[in-house]
């Protein structure tokens, strides 16, 4: 079927509703726009889907929502997974509570129990849930950073990490069986809450979540002597208000200012272009407050609140931390108190992803912890910690990426920005009671570790034409492998997907023990680095950077050589 055969059937087929006939009636002469939005299935990817809001295959709508969570009920079904339950949360976006209900209604008609959040939650706390409750599986409604015209929907195995290979791929199967929307059943709430299959989650669910990250707090005491330590915070219209503000409370902090312009949900974020902790306008507001009431740290989470943006103080300025920065502060901590306390377990373990600052190298040679390396993307942490849980080999202390995701602890199988909030602001509490700021604190692990830098170029390319770009530029790389970047000499390459690291000057090769993945890595000369790879979440290609200078200004320079040779 044709896009425009699908397009026709969609717009005056009275099995979709008067709504969605009505918005694809309005695009009737706009062949381009028709052509998007049919062009192909939004497809049910390693993690479920996400895509921009409206009618159409190629959209996050009823339909598409109700065709994965189909899918899913059938696989959940061969699973005799029924009685066990899923568990569904849902953040501030536009229509996040009412795919929730959606998918909660689907899995209803198919007799499966499902445990729905009464309020917007962040993704730690689903992530929590799953296994708090035994379910079979998780759906989180959210697109995470992406602009507000986008949403998602992210599916968790009952080990409450995001799916992973077999089950991934079972999944998807399952949904690409489904040829007709009218496959997908249905049931009416009332109906549901009547036969005990519709359960909400209240306060209970919340209440343990927080209590598993006070857990994770290395000197409680540190915080009493620095209660008054000046702290901003701004959830940007997302999950992370409530949570936020209630852990900061409940630890001790007495000093804390929200951005109120961002404090409430609201899906449409009408104070940022992109809610995105990453970008540097996401903290304007927050900055601009911050100078007001001299804060010493400021901080930002996502609209799902797993992923913390950080600005620290020193002297009159802030200064911007990146993922990887705040990631290592944190580890940094954590370690160091641990070894203190002679609380350091036996085989501790450390996990980042690929594309994540070298820097951790030297940390765990130092605490003599394992250091474990996976493909970008949270759920391969998450499979990693389960694979510790199951063979006793290890005991996991910390996970991170560069795309400002950490998780302390194995109470939770995703990133939380919410225990990242709290253990960020214990150590600030922790060096200020020391006599040193945050900042203080990383120039130091600098003159310990080495002077590492990290960047990220990533280029937009939207639509068909900018897919197929995407996929040209990494078949290019591959046919015409660079020499040097910016100047450095390329000395191996790995290819994820072909599973191979070749050894440039000699010629040699070695295979590659992670599964596959369309990802290529270049090891540069002088312990420098670039990876590329498209992105999963958004129409991006994404061009990951490492380097080790011998100071601060020379990684600032060798970092810029290779991003402008890029």
């Amino acid at each position: 079927m044709s896009y425009q055969d699908k397009y026709q059937k969609w717009a005056t087929d009275l099995f979709f509703d008067e709504q969605t006939r009505e918005e694809l009636q309005n695009i009737k002469n706009n062949e381009k726009e028709i052509e998007d939005r049919f062009y192909k299935e939004l497809e049910f990817g390693t993690a479920g889907l996400r895509g921009i809001m409206g009618a159409g295959t190629n959209r996050m709508n009823k339909y598409t929502v109700g065709k994965a969570t189909q899918g899913l009920a059938n696989f959940i079904k061969k699973e005799k997974g029924e009685q066990k339950g899923v568990a569904i949360s849902y953040d501030s976006r536009n229509n996040s509570r009412y795919f929730s209900e959606i998918a909660a209604l689907v899995l209803n008609a198919n007799g499966i129990k499902t445990y729905v959040f009464e309020n917007i939650a962040p993704v730690p706390e689903l992530s929590y849930s799953v296994r708090k409750l035994k379910c079979i599986a998780g759906i989180m409604i959210t697109a995470s950073h992406n602009i507000s015209q986008y949403n998602g929907y992210k599916v968790y195995a009952e080990d409450g990490a995001q799916i992973t290979a077999p089950i991934d791929k079972q999944i998807m199967t399952e949904v690409k069986k489904i040829q007709n929307y009218e496959e997908i059943k249905n049931i009416s709430k009332e109906e549901a809450v009547e036969k005990g299959l519709y359960n909400t989650i209240g306060k209970e669910i919340e209440d343990s979540y927080i209590e598993e990250i006070k857990k994770q707090l290395q000197n409680k005491e540190v915080i009493q002597k620095q209660a008054n330590l000046s702290i901003v915070y701004t959830p940007l219209h997302g999950a992370g208000n409530v949570p936020v503000q209630r852990v900061l409370k409940e630890i001790g902090f007495t000093n804390v200012h929200i951005v109120k312009e961002q404090e409430q949900p609201d899906g449409n974020f009408p104070t940022v272009e992109y809610p995105n902790p990453e970008d540097k306008k996401a903290f304007t507001l927050a900055l601009e407050l911050a100078k007001k009431v001299n804060a010493e740290i400021v901080l930002a989470t996502d609209p799902d609140s797993d992923r913390l943006g950080v600005y620290v103080k020193q002297k009159n300025e802030y200064i911007g931390l990146t993922g990887n920065m705040s990631a290592l502060l944190i580890l940094e901590y954590i370690l160091s108190q641990k070894k203190e306390k002679n609380m350091l377990p036996e085989n501790g373990a450390i996990i980042k992803s690929v594309v994540s600052s070298t820097m951790v190298e030297p940390i765990a040679k130092h605490y003599r912890v394992q250091l474990f390396e996976v493909l970008t993307g949270f759920k391969y942490i998450g499979e990693k910690i389960k694979e510790f849980e199951e063979n006793k080999k290890y005991n996991f202390i910390f996970g991170y990426e560069e795309s400002y995701g950490c998780l302390a602890g194995d109470y939770a199988r995703d990133k939380d920005g919410v225990a990242a909030v709290a253990l960020l602001c214990e150590a600030a509490a922790y060096y200020k009671e020391k006599g040193i700021s945050l900042w203080e604190q990383m120039l130091n692990l600098y003159e310990k570790y080495g002077y590492y830098k990290e960047g990220v170029k990533q280029i937009t390319l939207e639509g068909i034409d900018g897919a197929e770009k995407i996929k040209t530029t990494m078949e290019n790389l591959r046919k015409n492998p660079p020499k040097e970047i910016g100047g450095y000499v390329v000395k191996k390459i790995r290819d994820y997907q072909t599973q191979t690291i070749i050894n440039v000057e000699t010629n040699e090769s070695e295979k590659i023990t992670l599964p596959v993945s369309n990802v290529l890595y270049y090891e540069l000369e002088e312990d420098g680095w670039v990876a590329v790879r498209p992105s999963g979440t958004e129409p991006k290609i994404k061009y990951y950077i490492g380097v080790k200078g011998t100071s601060l200004e020379d990684a600032k320079e060798r970092l810029e050589k290779i991003q402008k040779s890029i």
